[in-house]
C-alpha cells in the first residue's frame, strides 16, 4: 500500500452527532457514485451502521466485503485498510462511531469508485 497525503473525500454531507476526547460519532451521506477511498487508522476502530443503503465496507488483510442493509453494522479495527461505497455505486447514508485513539486517516494506494 502506498501512503499519500490525506484529503477528506468530497461527499454530499457530514453531520457530527458527538465528539469527545476519545470518541466521535458522525452521520455521512453519500450521493450516487461517491465513496470513501481506501484508508486506515493507526489507533481507532470504525463502527459502521447503515442508515440508508445498501452499502459496502471492503477491507484488506483480512480481505472481506461487508454488504450492509439499513440497520446492519460492521466494525473495522485499527490498521485495517477499508473502502466504503454504495452497492452498484448507489447512494447511501451511514452512522460511523470512531474511538478510541488519534483521529488520523491514512490514505492508501488502491482502487476508488468509478
Amino acid at each position: 500500500m502506498e501512503a499519500r497525503a490525506y484529503e477528506a473525500a468530497e461527499i454530499e454531507g457530514r453531520e457530527t452527532v458527538m465528539e469527545g476526547v476519545d470518541m466521535r460519532v458522525r452521520i455521512l451521506t453519500l450521493s450516487k457514485g461517491e465513496s470513501i477511498p481506501w484508508h486506515y487508522h493507526s489507533e481507532i476502530t470504525d463502527s459502521f451502521v447503515c442508515l440508508e443503503g445498501p452499502m459496502v465496507v471492503e477491507t484488506r488483510a483480512p480481505r472481506a466485503d461487508y454488504i450492509l442493509a439499513p440497520g446492519e453494522r460492521c466494525e473495522v479495527p485499527p490498521k485495517v485498510a477499508h473502502y466504503v461505497h454504495g452497492v452498484d455505486g448507489g447512494a447511501f447514508k451511514f452512522l460511523i462511531i470512531q474511538g478510541v485513539g488519534v483521529y488520523d486517516n491514512i490514505p492508501v494506494g488502491g482502487r476508488s469508485a468509478s
